[in-house]
């Protein structure tokens, strides 16, 4: 068994079919299907099922496809580490951005891409107890996460923090969150995320409870439900700068100390590549972030 049987055992796992795995392998069908019967008669178990075209992970197979994953990426870094020697002016860098908002997510983008062209950029968005796993996974490099956020085996800069606001479509001048017991509000929620936590404790602290009638991890279905009239949200700030509209009206928070934090992590202890110390060094430039 070796790194590039491993490979092909990925690619069976995720493609799910031996043609579609052929092709994303750039192989034909029959080396790729000796391959896995090598590999599981030199492991002495069945690693796939097969339901017609349909190729599933065994409970063995799954514990395998884990592992290659570990390895393969590992094997990556390694190559990665020994053979980069132009400082992070050509390859790809993969970035994860939250759910929220990230304001001048695009500027900085636009200013690496002009500074370093050769480099190709994968952008990935989920919300951020999902890019914390894909980072960990390294299945990207750096990601923009909202904060707080367990990060035990990353490293992380505290961008910037911003208060909330009240978004509904009337206007308002002046609301608390006390004012806000009876108003039927549509929930910024996101598997893993502080926000919906960090609005639920901030209305404990007032000793009121929120009347929720629903929740949205999408932001912009989350302003289009607002401004359909559904009802009204708390979120951050950028988010109203960001998927705000005319039929909106936005009013801060008052008397709370409700605050959203953004940050930007990585794998610590882990290689670097180039072009993600060159992105990490222009956002650092651009947010004004000392080391």
């Amino acid at each position: 068994m070796d790194i590039k049987q491993l490979s092909y055992f990925v690619a069976i796992a995720e493609e799910k079919n031996i043609t579609a795995a052929a092709n994303r392998l750039h192989m034909s069908q029959p080396p790729l299907s000796i391959q896995l019967k090598q590999l599981e008669e030199e492991l002495g178990v069945r690693l796939i099922e097969r339901n017609g075209k349909r190729f599933d992970l065994t409970d063995k197979g799954l514990v395998l496809y884990k592992h290659a994953l570990t390895l393969i990426n590992e094997m990556e870094e390694i190559k990665n580490e020994l053979k980069e020697t132009e400082e992070g002016t050509k390859g790809t860098l993969s970035v994860g951005i939250n759910t929220l908002s990230v304001p001048g997510f695009t500027e900085i983008l636009e200013a690496f891409h002009q500074k370093y062209p050769k480099v190709a950029l994968k952008i990935v968005q989920n919300d951020s107890f999902h890019l914390t796993e894909l980072v960990k996974n390294r299945v990207v490099e750096l990601a923009f996460v909202r904060l707080p956020l367990e990060h035990q085996g990353l490293a992380y800069h505290h961008l910037f923090s911003e208060s909330f606001v009240f978004i509904s479509t009337e206007p308002v001048h002046n609301i608390s969150l006390k004012d806000l017991t009876n108003v039927p509000l549509i929930m910024p929620s996101t598997e893993g995320l502080g926000i919906y936590n960090l609005i639920l404790d901030a209305f404990s602290k007032e000793q009121v409870q929120p009347t929720r009638i629903g929740e949205c991890s999408d932001m912009k279905i989350l302003m289009e439900m607002v401004t359909a009239g559904m009802g009204a949200t708390i979120v951050p700030q950028s988010v109203m700068d960001v998927h705000g509209n005319k039929s909106l009206y936005s009013c801060k928070v008052s008397e709370s100390t409700l605050v959203s934090s953004l940050g930007m992590i990585w794998l610590e202890h882990h290689f670097i590549s180039g072009p993600a110390k060159n992105f990490l060094k222009l956002v650092r430039e651009k947010m004004k972030i000392r080391h």
